[in-house]
């Protein structure tokens, strides 16, 4: 190899190096920053969809697996600000005890961040810098879905009382048990994941710009 190759080599391996941001877990000040506005955005979003389903309990199956979709696009644009692991896993906490507020079970809490903590992993994967990285880490974070359904898997008629007796009404409650067996359950959490990677799909493309200038290819 001559001197010119070797040097060549060298430079390609130091610009690599460079670029590949190696695990951190120092925040800065904008980091909190970011986290606390697109935490505050996809509540918003997440509630809003949410919402709907005060209609009736099918609305409510209908309509909850299409929050992952709308909300990829700005769960995608926060993950084109993170360069270092624990913002989403802050991200996951946040949401998660604004989820408890209102009136999410605390298992809840412990599903999101678990999914968070799986999807800091996919992204270190990716070095940061892989846009399916991203989409599959919000696929994953998607999955949180199933995390307020567990006390109706774990104390089902407890559950629908507390449903009829503080929020919902009789009526409404009633409507649950006869809608909401545990395949249709499962079934509403898959097709949330589903959505959740259709939602990486659209918050990717709606943010190409953003994508591109981050780096992530």
């Amino acid at each position: 190899m001559t001197d010119d190759s070797l040097s060549a080599a060298t430079q390609v391996a130091t610009e690599t190096a460079a670029e590949r941001p190696r695990f951190s877990l120092t925040f800065r000040a904008r980091d909190f920053l970011t986290i606390a506005i697109f935490a505050v955005i996809y509540i918003v979003v997440i509630f809003a969809v949410a919402m709907v389903g005060i209609i009736s309990p099918l609305v409510m199956v209908i309509t909850l697996p299409l929050a992952p979709l709308v909300a990829g696009i700005p769960y995608m644009l926060f993950l084109s600000r993170v360069r270092h692991g624990g913002m989403v896993t802050l991200f996951g906490i946040v949401f998660g005890l604004a989820s408890m507020g209102w009136g999410h079970p605390w298992q809840s809490v412990l599903v999101i961040v678990g999914v968070s903590l799986i999807a800091e992993i996919v992204l270190f994967a990716g070095r940061y810098r892989s846009r399916w990285a991203a989409i599959w880490a919000y696929t994953i974070f998607s999955a949180w879905m199933i995390g307020p359904w567990i006390p109706m898997f774990l104390d089902r008629d407890a559950y629908l009382a507390s449903q009829g007796s503080e929020s919902m009404g009789s009526e409404y409650a009633a409507q649950m048990d006869a809608l909401l067996s545990a395949p249709v359950i499962l079934g509403v959490w898959a097709a949330g994941i589903v959505f959740g990677f259709l939602g990486g799909l659209l918050g990717s493309a709606v943010l190409r710009k953003h994508f591109v200038k981050a780096g992530l290819a």
